[in-house]
C-alpha cells in the first residue's frame, strides 16, 4: 500500500473514532447525528469547490450509495437501541473489510496480495478480540443487536465497493459531499418528525459542528485512499478506529482496558502493518 494511502486511512480512522466519541457523549445521540451531517456539509462545501468534478457517469453510483448510507444510519441507530456500542461498533466495523475482500476478489476480480489478505484478516480478528466473545462479553447480549450489527457491516462493505467505482467519475471532494448530504437530509427529516424540532435545536453546539466536519473529512480521506489503494485494504485500515476508540475510552471516559483488548489492539496494529507493506 502506498504510504500516502496509509496516512489517509489512519487520518480517517482518528476522525471516525473522534466523532463517535462525541456522539456517544451527546445528550441525544440521534438528534446530534442528524444535525451534524447537514452542518458538516455546509461547512466543508466551500473547500470542495476548487477541486469539484462531477461527470454524468457518477449518478448511478451515487444513487446506490445514497440507499446504502441511509440504510447504514437507520440500521446503526436501531442496533444501538438494542445492544451496547461495545458490541455493535467493533462487530460492524470488524466484519466489513472481510466482506469487502471476498466480494472484491471473488465477484469484481480486484487483485489482493497475500500480505494484504493477511492484513485484512488480522485487523478483522483484532477488532473482534477487542470486542470479546463469550459469556458477559457484551452488555446486553441481544441477538437482535448482533444481527443488526451484521447488516451494518454489509452496508459498510456495500458503500465501500460502490464508492470505489463511483470515484472514477467524480473528485473525492465532490463525491463525499454528494454521497453524505442526501442521506443526511433524509435522516434529519426523519428524526425531526419523530422527536420534534426542539430536540434538534438542543443539539446546536460547537461539538455538533465538529462532528459534522469530522464525518466529511474522515470520509473524504477514505475516498482519497480508495483512488490509490485496494478497497479491502482501505476498509481494513479504517478499522483501526476501533483501537483508537478503545484508547480514547480509556483516557477520556476512564473505561478499564484489560489484557484482551490490549491483545486485540496489537493484532490490529500488525494487520495495518501488513497492509502497509503489502
Amino acid at each position: 500500500m502506498p504510504p500516502l494511502a496509509l496516512a489517509l486511512i489512519l487520518l480517517s480512522a482518528v476522525l471516525h473514532a473522534s466523532w463517535n466519541l462525541l456522539i456517544a457523549r451527546a445528550r441525544d445521540t440521534e438528534a446530534a447525528t442528524a444535525l451534524a451531517v447537514p452542518i458538516g456539509a455546509l461547512l466543508v462545501l466551500p473547500f470542495t469547490l476548487p477541486t469539484w468534478r462531477v461527470e454524468a457517469g457518477v449518478w448511478p453510483y451515487l444513487a446506490a450509495t445514497w440507499v446504502l448510507e441511509t440504510a447504514y444510519l437507520a440500521l446503526l441507530a436501531a442496533a444501538y437501541r438494542r445492544a451496547d456500542m461495545s458490541l455493535v461498533y467493533p462487530l460492524a466495523r470488524g466484519l466489513a473489510p472481510v466482506i469487502v475482500l471476498l466480494v472484491a476478489a471473488l465477484a469484481l476480480g480486484i487483485p489482493t496480495t497475500p500480505l494484504e489478505a493477511l492484513g485484512v484478516l488480522g485487523v478483522g480478528a483484532g477488532v473482534l478480540l477487542v470486542r470479546g466473545f463469550g459469556h458477559g462479553a457484551a452488555g446486553s447480549g441481544d441477538r437482535a443487536g448482533t444481527l443488526l450489527a451484521l447488516t451494518v457491516a454489509a452496508t459498510i462493505a456495500g458503500y465501500t465497493l460502490v464508492d470505489r467505482q463511483g470515484l472514477q467519475f467524480a473528485s473525492p471532494t465532490a463525491y463525499v459531499v454528494l454521497a453524505l448530504a442526501v442521506p443526511g437530509l433524509v435522516y434529519l427529516a426523519a428524526i425531526t418528525r419523530i422527536k420534534g424540532r426542539a430536540a434538534i435545536r438542543a443539539e446546536l453546539r460547537p461539538s455538533t459542528a465538529f462532528i459534522g466536519v469530522a464525518m466529511f473529512a474522515g470520509f473524504g480521506a477514505a475516498l482519497a485512499a480508495l483512488t490509490i489503494a485496494p478497497p479491502a485494504s482501505v476498509a481494513a485500515g479504517r478499522e483501526s478506529s476501533v483501537v483508537i476508540a478503545t484508547v480514547m475510552a480509556a483516557v477520556v471516559l476512564k473505561e478499564r482496558v484489560g489484557p484482551r483488548r490490549l491483545a486485540g489492539a496489537v493484532l490490529v496494529v500488525i494487520g495495518v502493518a501488513l497492509l502497509a507493506v503489502g
